[in-house]
């Protein structure tokens, strides 16, 4: 049922779930992967978490601690539809600016306009680019923040690399994403929900479930806490760390730019 995990060593660039594509190929399929659910993002972290990613976003936005500072700017990557820019603008009591950035403007369009909705466009900018190439100069951000984003990737040791070039010296990077369960039983019973019922759900939301079927596979290739947390140390981050939420299910990394 499951493939084996890469290492810190790499391989997501030619892993399309469980299936090897061309390097070409990869960003293109997940591109396509995003436009398919854009508009029901919400309810697909819903069904990928059984709702447990808004807590684990908000445990995200507490360990960062935005600084009520309109001085303050964090990148958050892979953030098309807001959801963490937003809770880091409020965090901040809506002082912090957040630039939203994602490869895919079907994920922008939705982010745009439920910031419209929720009054916090003065705080946001949505720029529409590839995390292996940043458009912003050396020493932008105080803060680099990825949800769920960073497996979907192709080379995610230079999107790291970029992360660091962008921040400013004492920035810090922040990694949510779905991880490798490290609590007996539990990998079982999650292994059982996200080949049997999550495809399932997805086909009667979206009508398709081959999204929800590659987004599952992706979770099992992606590098397990320790090996992504070495790519996060080759990257140039000094005290990187880890946390384990749900057993395992996601885990938040933490790494600073001395």
């Amino acid at each position: 049922m499951t493939a084996s995990r890469i290492s810190a060593d790499g391989g997501m660039e030619t892993s399309y779930g469980f299936r090897q594509v061309d390097e070409q190929e990869k960003q293109g399929l997940v591109n396509e992967v995003f436009h398919k659910v854009a508009k029901r993002y919400d309810i697909m972290n819903d069904v990928m978490s059984a709702g447990l990613h808004r807590v684990w976003k908000d445990a995200m936005v507490s360990s960062l601690n935005p600084r009520k500072d309109e001085n303050y700017k964090v990148l958050d990557v892979a953030g098309g539809t807001g959801d963490i820019a937003f809770r880091i603008v409020e965090a901040s009591g809506r002082k912090a600016h957040a630039t939203v950035l994602d490869i895919n403007g079907s994920m922008l369009g939705v982010g745009a306009e439920r910031a419209e909705k929720k009054g916090l466009t003065p705080n946001l900018t949505f720029v529409e680019a590839n995390a292996e190439s940043l458009p912003f100069d050396d020493k932008t951000f105080d803060a680099y923040t990825i949800a769920f984003g960073i497996r979907n990737v192709p080379h995610i040791d230079v999107a790291l690399k970029e992360a660091f070039r962008v921040l400013k010296p004492g920035g810090r990077l922040l990694v949510l994403e779905f991880s490798e369960v490290e609590m007996p039983l539990l990998d079982k019973v999650y292994d059982a929900w996200s080949f049997n019922a999550i495809p399932r759900f997805g086909k009667m939301i979206t009508g398709d479930a081959e999204p929800y079927q590659y987004l599952v596979e992706s979770i099992r290739k992606f590098p397990n806490q320790a090996d992504f947390a070495r790519m996060i140390e080759r990257a140039g981050f000094s005290s990187v760390r880890f946390t384990n939420f749900t057993g395992g299910i996601a885990a938040l990394h933490s790494g600073w730019k001395i």
